[in-house]
């Protein structure tokens, strides 16, 4: 059976292929339950040195924000950089450690995704050449403040608005606050940014701290704790005194809200009357392992050196601005 079957494949075979049949040996195989089956052969890894070429040039191309070892020391040698040696700490012109509660829009974004050490050397450079022509003084969330900027459909061609701080974030020159009064009756929110040019003046009237970080939770309450008159004079608090902490709490009025606040862990409201609903809420959204989670805190913020030559930085300059400003004011009054 075997040999008829073999000779029928020869004869099949086709002729274009210059093939003699007598010269091809051709077999047909049976496999049964019997008889084992071959193992495949292993495929051979194949290299694709396109892909790999590919990939190296992907490697070496220039990469955003990077600057090669040749560069680096190249610019380090440049006499530019005479006169901007890292000042130490024994030589006592340092920051002091809080003030970087008193300027926080100095510090860089703590992830490094976002980082750009050029962008933001030159943002610090701009944000003090905007401070030597306007005076931002040092507030906090929950100071009374007025702000006066530009405004072209404005009589005199500015803008007056006085609230109680209610918000302070961002970085650099998108640093920003946001103040909170009612008028006629209406609450009123303005939201800032602290470095814009139509800003012609920033002044604190009282200068205080509340219990918490945000007071949009004044929204939900009564508005006598968001009214503010336009006509209030500033406080003076005395040299090197303490910023008063405002521990007034805020009775929230009933529901509905704008957030569920009782889930926020908030210090300067009253206790809320919990439901059984509320309190499983509370329950199903709280996050207790954060206060023990280490590298959280750790990627939430700056490298405490990075972070001191920085504030080391924006002190000296600050403190140069400051004074001369105050000679000006000297030969000013000398002349009047």
């Amino acid at each position: 059976m075997a040999a008829p079957m073999a000779q029928l494949c020869v004869n099949l075979l086709p002729k274009r292929l210059g093939l003699m049949s007598q010269h091809i040996n051709c077999s047909c195989v049976f496999f049964s339950s019997s008889s084992p089956l071959r193992q495949p052969k292993p495929l051979k890894h194949v290299v694709n040195y396109q892909r790999t070429r590919a990939e190296v040039a992907r490697a070496l191309r220039r990469k955003q924000n990077f600057l090669h070892h040749e560069m680096v020391d190249k610019h380090r040698a440049s006499p530019l950089q005479s006169g901007t040696a890292q000042i130490s700490e024994e030589s006592g012109e340092g920051a002091p450690r809080e003030y970087r509660y008193v300027m926080p829009e100095f510090l860089p974004n703590p992830d490094f995704q976002y980082r750009d050490k050029v962008l933001e050397k030159m943002e610090r450079r701009d944000m003090l050449r905007r401070r030597a022509v306007i005076d931002i003084p040092e507030f906090y969330v929950g100071s009374i403040m007025a702000v006066t900027v530009s405004d072209p459909y404005s009589p005199g061609k500015t803008n007056r608005f006085v609230g109680i701080c209610i918000d302070r974030g961002g970085r650099g020159l998108k640093a920003y606050f946001v103040l909170r009064n009612v008028v006629d009756g209406l609450g009123v929110e303005v939201m800032y940014e602290m470095y814009n040019p139509t800003v012609h003046s920033i002044q604190v009237l009282r200068l205080e701290k509340r219990l918490d970080d945000q007071l949009y939770y004044l929204r939900n309450a009564p508005l006598e704790h968001s009214t503010f008159s336009f006509d209030t004079q500033p406080v003076n608090l005395p040299r090197d005194a303490p910023v008063p902490v405002n521990t007034t709490k805020v009775k929230l009025n009933p529901k509905p809200w704008e957030y569920r606040w009782e889930r926020f862990n908030l210090k300067g409201i009253e206790p809320l009357p919990l439901t059984a609903k509320m309190e499983r809420g509370i329950k199903e959204h709280a996050k207790p392992w954060e206060e023990y989670d280490l590298m959280l805190k750790y990627r939430q913020t700056v490298n405490e050196d990075e972070e001191r030559s920085i504030m080391t930085e924006v002190f000296q300059e600050n403190s140069r601005i400051e004074g001369e400003r105050k000679s000006s004011r000297a030969v000013l009054r000398r002349k009047k």
